[in-house]
């Protein structure tokens, strides 16, 4: 339970991040000059806002991956994705075509496939043990 509670929030965080990352650099780029770009995007609390969620979903993914499987994460956070394609269409007005639909749909019986395997599959000792011979070599 405690692996899905911080994944769940760490996806939430990374949609979140996403889009108020992507409308602050809409609504701050503007010519060229990528250095006077830089320099609104730098002075912007939504590109503020948005990297903090993207450091607070990472840091709750480092977390999870201390105690599950990579193999179990990773494709657990990929149902991010399809939050994103619903956000960028719900809150960023972007057209998401029905082949992108039809994607999230394929991400998210994969997510509920991975799922339902568990979070771990090698013991912290057998792990341990891994690591030891590893460095003995």
């Amino acid at each position: 339970m405690k692996t899905a509670t911080v994944l769940i929030v760490a996806i939430v965080a990374q949609t979140m991040g996403n889009v108020y990352l992507t409308k602050a650099m809409k609504s701050v780029t503007g010519g060229g000059d990528v250095l006077a770009t830089a320099m609104r995007a730098a002075s912007d609390p939504m590109v503020w806002l948005g990297t903090a969620l993207l450091i607070v979903f990472f840091a709750l993914y480092s977390a999870a991956l201390s105690w599950a499987d990579l193999s179990f994460v990773l494709p657990a956070t990929a149902f991010g994705y399809v939050l994103n394609v619903a956000a960028g269409h719900y809150f960023l007005n972007e057209t998401v075509t029905p082949a992108r639909w039809a994607g999230s749909l394929v991400i998210t019986l994969g997510v509920f496939l991975v799922s339902r395997s568990g979070a771990r599959t090698v013991t912290q000792a057998a792990s341990l043990r891994s690591d030891a011979s590893e460095i003995s070599r």
